[in-house]
């Protein structure tokens, strides 16, 4: 028996195709539901909650949740990092599995990055290049945070490692800064590459999208797998057995 899902931010881009991926996956909608809306009356009818709306919309979302003991997906990105913080603690009162990408083949992107990260050292620059539609919010994008984290924890760095764009003089590169660049324009779903250059060689692991379908499936997907979970914050790596 497929979970009651409740959508919120229904009106945006990732509601409208989470909606349409439920339909094609045969799962139940119970509600759908945007700013504005009654969401503790949408969570009573529900067995777990997808979010794909605003960051500004988390806090209250997890508290509504928690105090009805749903299940949580959340998909929303553009959190400050002590913000982020705080939220999850909140979510982890609650079985909750968030990630800042839901595509089955991003979340290898995000293995493949952290063997490349533990195998190749300090000699081969890091750099993490992405690219969004012009009409995405926040930068850098969830995933590529999320690639960011993985080489900052294998090579043992912090936040201040990384570079956000160069401009001016900067000097030469240091073997412990990890640069990230944020590109904006049309129509672009999302493409995400990881770069390790060296002297004499270059790796590149890349991924694009092409349909927001396949996110709203991945969503989909820990929607189902997070019901009858234990309390705690989980990510797609979880949901796909990749840990």
């Amino acid at each position: 028996m497929s979970p009651r899902i409740l959508i919120n931010g229904a009106k945006g881009r990732m509601g409208q195709a989470v909606a349409a991926a439920a339909k094609e996956m045969n799962l139940t909608v119970s509600g759908a539901v945007d700013a504005g809306d009654d969401l503790g009356a949408a969570l009573a009818g529900c067995d777990v909650v997808v979010d794909f709306s605003s960051h500004a919309a988390t806090a209250a979302l997890l508290e509504s949740a928690v105090a009805r003991g749903k299940p949580v997906v959340l998909g929303t990105t553009g959190h400050g990092a002590d913000e982020k913080k705080r939220l999850l603690l909140l979510a982890g009162r609650v079985p909750c599995v968030w990630a800042g990408n839901f595509s089955v083949g991003v979340n290898l992107l995000f293995a493949l990055t952290r063997r490349a990260s533990a195998v190749l050292g300090s000699d081969y620059d890091a750099e993490v290049v992405e690219m969004h539609h012009r009409f995405k919010k926040d930068a850098p994008s969830g995933t590529a945070a999320r690639l960011l984290e993985i080489i900052l924890e294998e090579r043992k760095l912090g936040a201040e490692a990384l570079r956000h764009g160069r401009e001016g003089i900067t000097g030469e590169r240091t073997p412990t800064e990890v640069g990230i660049h944020a590109l904006r324009g049309g129509d672009v779903v999302g493409d995400h590459t990881v770069m390790f250059a060296a002297l004499g060689e270059r790796l590149e692991l890349t991924h694009k999208a092409s349909d927001r379908g396949i996110f709203a499936r991945g969503a989909l997907r820990a929607a189902c797998w997070v019901v009858g979970q234990p309390p705690g914050v989980y990510d797609m790596q979880d949901v796909l057995g990749l840990k």
